[in-house]
């Protein structure tokens, strides 16, 4: 239908110019991708090392890492008041624990109260083992022996122990901090385990001498007013290969006057009394298993977890 009397006009599209265009794409299709490229990579090191300098410090802006003066200064104090505040608190919690401790007795004690025991000599194990031909594989238990005892000498022990009356606990009062006398606990009381008559303590026999102690618990009264004893045997095995074994001092027993311990601040001339084990009939040439133990109310010695809880268990290799 025709409107008017003008005829209507249609005008083509440019389709020359868009099949162009999409010639070029198809010719170069990563022409577009490499513009950015070209953009990202037009810095230069010379300007990246200026943009650093001005981060570092802009002088027109007068900032250092992006930060004025006075905003580095209220950050600054900030953190300093901060972390004064908990120092001031750790230091204060610390103070207040410390209140309720005692430097001279123990507030927790995660120790049993039945004593662990250990034996001298000990040279990396606890298998005794020489020959009696042979010096050089006892000596070394000869010398450790000798080094040991040094401290109970009778000299030493007179001047700076006391005394005491045998028999009964020597309980001291008095504050804590006091320093507490010790009783003596000289080295003759070992008679032929001292070393003082025979200075190889037995081993050039072949009747070696083992001393055992009781380790130390503070406020610990062993036997409950009876004094504790040791007895050995063999382990496991031939009973008949431990024949003979005497004690010292006494039948063997730890004294009542060396308890209770009073740590190490306060009883500092505190020697542990000793028991002295004489092997005078043992088989040669064989392993002997020994156990020893303490026996004694409160005592426990037969824990299979813990082989030091009241006993000791060690063994004794002696050859011709």
């Amino acid at each position: 239908m025709w409107g008017g009397d003008e005829p209507i006009q249609i005008t083509a599209l440019p389709f020359s110019l868009a099949e162009n265009k999409h010639e070029e794409k198809v010719q170069n299709p990563d022409r577009e991708k490499d513009e950015p490229k070209a953009d990202m990579g037009s810095k230069t090191w010379a300007d990246l090392a200026g943009e650093m300098k001005i981060f570092l410090w802009n002088p027109e802006e007068r900032t250092c890492l992006g930060r004025t003066a006075k905003s580095w200064g209220l950050i600054l104090l900030f953190y300093f008041i901060f972390y004064t505040c908990l120092a001031g608190m750790f230091a204060f919690c610390l103070y207040v624990m410390l209140l309720t401790l005692s430097p001279y007795t123990p507030r927790f004690r995660d120790r049993v109260s039945p004593p662990g025991v250990m034996i001298r000599p000990y040279l990396n194990g606890f298998t005794i083992a020489f020959n009696v031909s042979q010096p050089n594989t006892w000596q070394p238990y000869v010398d450790s022996m000798h080094h040991f005892l040094a401290a109970y000498d009778d000299k030493v022990q007179e001047e700076k122990n006391i005394e005491c009356v045998p028999g009964q606990y020597f309980i001291q009062g008095g504050n804590d901090s006091e320093e507490k006398k010790a009783c003596q606990f000289k080295r003759s009381l070992l008679q032929n385990c001292s070393g003082i008559e025979d200075p190889t303590f037995g081993y050039s026999k072949g009747q070696p001498c083992i001393l055992l102690k009781m380790n130390r618990i503070i406020g610990y009264r062993p036997g409950a007013g009876v004094p504790v004893s040791v007895d050995c045997k063999v382990q496991k095995g031939n009973e008949s290969h431990l024949r003979s074994v005497d004690f010292y001092p006494g039948n063997g027993t730890f004294d009542l006057m060396y308890y209770p311990y009073y740590g190490k601040f306060t009883h500092v001339n505190y020697t542990s009394p000793l028991v002295a084990m004489h092997f005078t009939d043992v088989q040669k040439n064989y392993l002997v298993p020994i156990q020893c133990s303490l026996n004694g109310k409160g005592i426990i010695n037969d824990l299979n977890s813990d082989r030091f809880l009241g006993r000791i268990i060690f063994t004794l290799s002696i050859g011709k």
